[in-house]
């Protein structure tokens, strides 16, 4: 491999787009590119390919069509299932439980809803970024109306315990409806809203090879004329989520979804594997979680900032984070969560694969961040 060649190592930001999903967004934009509410039949074709890609996505996903509806992206979901489950139940009561390492897309609607005089508990982690199942029974209350808990943490990479949630509801005689952000888990570890006992669920296209700018909400199929929209206008996605449908997105969603290969996650964790034992040897670079999804891990340089780590290793064209892209250089509330020694917090990276990810790459990682360490210093 050139040292010059271009590195990607943050799938967990966004993912290259694959050939077919960019080859099928093309189609439709100079071809089938018809509006779907419209009665003639270029409409009347894109709206029966519409429902295709739905069908496809919603097979992916473990779930029934008529219970899929497409979004924006992974913050729209999540920020619409929040608001319809506390309008839904807000005469039940007033506690809403999730955790201190939700995304952002979570965390800003629950600081919202907390001024608004609801109680949120806001569940922490432990040192390798876990939450106890039992922490999760011990706070879900009868007057409990919402959990929230991502499936896979974006940023450290662990499981969260979603059936144990589903489980504790059910034992509390809680009115609750559980939502999850499965942004990061989706197609990467095995599950289906049945299996985890969701309500809700919330994925997106750009994770899994697929486009930006497209997503969807998982809607059990009990609840999806009791909910409200988060949007006005017409009556599109069954009248839950109105706007013109951005067919071209939904139907890369769906052929990346097609593409995704059921081998892609054992490829993926092989070459996680790997950088583990790899970087965890390496004096002066701590492993702070090595993260249950077999893409995500976590390490610290706590001699150096995680975040002059991450743009020196961009100067030598490797791509890695210090924490979710969205934080855009300000410290993660993950790591701050985490009961971890200050300068591990504050020189965490994460790194992130996804199927094209090679050990030749992570040699070139390690390569870079063994002279770090043993130069004490970010200059090449």
């Amino acid at each position: 491999m050139s040292i010059s060649a271009p590195i990607y190592l943050d799938h967990a930001a966004t993912t290259p787009v694959c050939p077919a999903a960019a080859q099928a967004a093309l189609e439709v934009m100079t071809g089938s590119f018809g509006n779907p509410s419209s009665l003639y039949p270029l409409g009347r074709a894109a709206a029966r390919r519409r429902e295709e890609d739905r069908a496809a996505v919603a097979a992916a996903l473990g779930c029934l069509p008529q219970e899929l509806f497409f979004t924006s992206c992974g913050t729209e979901g999540d920020n619409w299932a929040i608001a319809a489950a506390v309008d839904l139940n807000r005469k039940k009561g007033s506690h809403i439980v999730t955790t201190a390492m939700e995304h952002s897309a979570v965390l800003e609607p629950m600081k919202k809803l907390k001024k608004e005089g609801f109680e949120v508990t806001f569940l922490k982690p432990d040192a390798e970024g876990n939450i106890a199942p039992e922490l999760v029974k011990a706070a879900i209350r009868p007057d409990t109306i919402l959990v929230s808990m991502m499936l896979v943490n974006n940023e450290v990479g662990t499981i969260l315990p979603i059936r144990a949630a589903a489980d504790a509801i059910k034992a509390a005689n809680s009115p609750a409806l559980l939502h999850t952000d499965a942004v990061q888990g989706f197609l990467k570890v095995p599950f289906s809203p049945k299996e985890l006992g969701a309500d809700l669920v919330t994925i997106c296209a750009h994770k899994v090879r697929g486009p930006k700018g497209v997503g969807a909400l998982y809607i059990k199929k009990e609840l999806v004329s009791k909910i409200k929209p988060l949007l006005l206008g017409g009556g599109q996605e069954n009248g839950l989520r109105p706007g013109t449908e951005a067919t071209a997105q939904t139907a890369a969603f769906a052929a990346a979804v097609k593409a995704w290969e059921p081998c892609f996650p054992d490829r993926i964790r092989a070459v996680k594997d790997y950088a583990v034992d790899i970087l965890s040897a390496i004096e002066g670079v701590t492993l702070i979680s090595r993260g249950d999804a077999p893409h995500i891990l976590a390490i610290s340089l706590p001699d150096f900032s995680g975040q002059t780590v991450v743009e020196a290793l961009g100067g030598q064209r490797v791509c890695v984070s210090s924490g979710s892209a969205c934080h855009r250089g300000k410290p993660s509330h993950v790591f701050e969560a985490m009961p971890l020694p200050p300068k591990v917090k504050y020189g965490a990276i994460r790194v992130s694969f996804g199927p094209e990810s090679t050990p030749a790459e992570v040699d070139r990682l390690a390569e870079l961040l063994r002279h770090i360490c043993e130069k004490k210093t970010l200059l090449f």
